[in-house]
């Protein structure tokens, strides 16, 4: 058990939108459990820059009752869809890795079985035609609002794009408001137990202390508490995932906001556009021993949509993990944890799921090892699937034309991802596992994406007789086409519901 006993009070150390995504997380959640406070210091940047996530923000903007247009509103956001890749797979080529389900299973055989015995009739050839979501990105159409879909109820899944400065002061709002406790100061030593090395406090420049019994890290890649303070130790996952540097560029809206992502995949890297309602915010992320930062800038500034309105920013990062991301009684979230590349818009997420994770294993009587242990195993799988995903578009390419993407296609990975790879270039079959972030879905539309084509399929999906199949699936088809025609554009609709106050 941990020295301190109960826990009666929790502290943050460190905004941004990892601090401030716990705060309100656990000040909602645990309002006359624990008291929380929070410590950060203006004089320290945070790594915010526009922001891509996943439709699980959604569930928890959902538990901490936020209103999903006031969200909106609030953080200049935009709908997302999915991320649009172009020239993964090689140059010129595009596809969507989109939310949501693709086509719908008939009794246990999954859709894309189905799919695949028919793909050979032009009709049929394209998969994303039988995606909501691709549907209704490739038309820059949005709604919120079901339809019906055979017997099933249909919807276009979805995420957001928004303004990460102004969420992290969204967040602090809903935080303060619940009875956050914030100090403004710099930290300048961390005290321990000298028995247990159990964090007891942290000290200011100022000379006050902030004692607590439970200390969220949200310090960003220095990890003052789990690495400083406690030598953690960190995973580096640089020789599956090279890059290590990202230059970000905010610019001048030129167009309607699509309604997803763009990846756009260069000599050495990529290149995100996520569009905003007031402003665009773009990156490159490269891999420093194949492209200089000033190349890599270079092709930055000339793949630009609009007219920049800032000088670029260079951020500078290791792709990797804690080795422990709780250790005795420091919680490390955001980029304390670790670092994968914004490839998949995945980093809110694990800030959210290790929040989550921390709530369902709350030490309130005291820390347990075996409640550490756990949280541990959890967050780690949940890291090395993510870390898998993000490899097979690297690895899974095409592309010859330079030594980044090379060596990436010559590279040895991961088992459990080269398994997942080989099951579906035999039959189609997706195997996911309990920590697996991505659906079947997300597996299904990145594998075939990038070129991993199975032989076969399901032999159950024979069991339909062929002209049964071509109207399953041509109704479908119709189905689709119908719902995102009535769509109204993505700008129409933002308009409608959740439009921001101009800056």
């Amino acid at each position: 058990m941990a020295d301190a006993g109960r826990i009666r009070r929790v502290v943050i150390v460190g905004g941004g939108t990892a601090g401030w995504l716990t705060a309100a997380a656990l000040s909602h959640l645990l309002a006359r459990i624990v008291e929380v406070h929070l410590v950060e210091s203006d004089e320290i940047g945070i790594v915010g820059v526009g922001e891509a996530t996943i439709p699980q923000i959604r569930t928890y903007n959902g538990a901490l009752g936020i209103d999903e247009n006031a969200f909106m509103q609030a953080t200049q956001g935009t709908f997302k869809l999915g991320i649009a890749f172009l020239n993964w797979r090689r140059l010129g080529h595009s596809y969507l890795h989109t939310f949501g389900d693709t086509g719908m299973p008939l009794g246990r055989t999954p859709f894309h079985h189905y799919w695949l015995r028919a793909r050979a009739d032009a009709r049929f050839a394209d998969l994303w035609a039988f995606n909501p979501n691709a549907r209704a990105a490739g038309s820059g159409r949005f709604s919120r609002t079901p339809f019906a879909m055979g017997s099933r109820t249909g919807v276009v899944a979805h995420a957001f794009h928004f303004d990460a400065a102004l969420y992290a002061g969204f967040l602090r709002n809903f935080a303060q408001a619940a009875g956050v406790a914030r100090t403004e100061g710099k930290i300048v030593a961390v005290n321990q137990n000298p028995e247990s090395g159990f964090v007891t406090s942290v000290r200011l420049e100022s000379g006050d202390e902030v004692s607590g019994d439970l200390f969220i890290d949200c310090s960003g890649f220095r990890g003052l508490l789990i690495e400083g303070a406690l030598k953690t130790g960190y995973q580096d996952w640089s020789h599956w995932l090279p890059c290590d540097r990202a230059w970000a560029v905010p610019t001048r809206n030129v167009a309607p906001a699509r309604p997803y992502t763009q990846s756009i995949a260069h000599t050495a890297g990529w290149q995100w556009r996520i569009p905003l309602q007031h402003r665009t915010g773009n990156g490159h992320v490269f891999c420093s021993a194949y492209v200089s930062e000033d190349e890599a800038r270079e092709t930055l500034m000339n793949n630009l949509e609009g007219e920049p309105l800032a000088e670029p920013r260079l951020i500078r990062f290791l792709t990797g993990r804690r080795n422990r991301f709780w250790n005795r009684n420091v919680v490390a979230l955001g980029l304390a944890s670790g670092f994968l590349e914004p490839l998949e818009s995945t980093s809110i997420h694990l800030i959210q799921s290790g929040v989550s994770r921390l709530l369902a294993l709350f030490p309130h009587t005291g820390i347990d090892p075996a409640q550490v242990e756990e949280y541990n195993r959890q967050c780690s799988l949940e890291f090395e699937r993510i870390r898998d995903f993000i490899i097979l578009h690297y690895h899974a390419t095409e592309r010859t034309d330079s030594a980044f993407w090379r060596d990436r296609r010559a590279m040895t990975i991961p088992e459990v991802l080269a398994h997942k790879m080989a099951l579906f270039a035999a039959n189609g079959v997706i195997y996911r596992d309990q920590e697996d972030l991505f659906t079947e879905s997300s597996w299904l539309q990145v594998m075939l994406g990038q070129g991993i084509d199975p032989r076969g399929y399901h032999p159950m999906a024979d069991q339909l007789p062929e002209g049964d199949l071509a109207g399953f699936l041509s109704d479908l088809n119709s189905v689709i086409a119908r719902a995102v025609d009535a769509m109204p554009t993505h700008e129409d609709y933002i308009a409608a519901h959740c439009a921001a106050a101009k800056p």
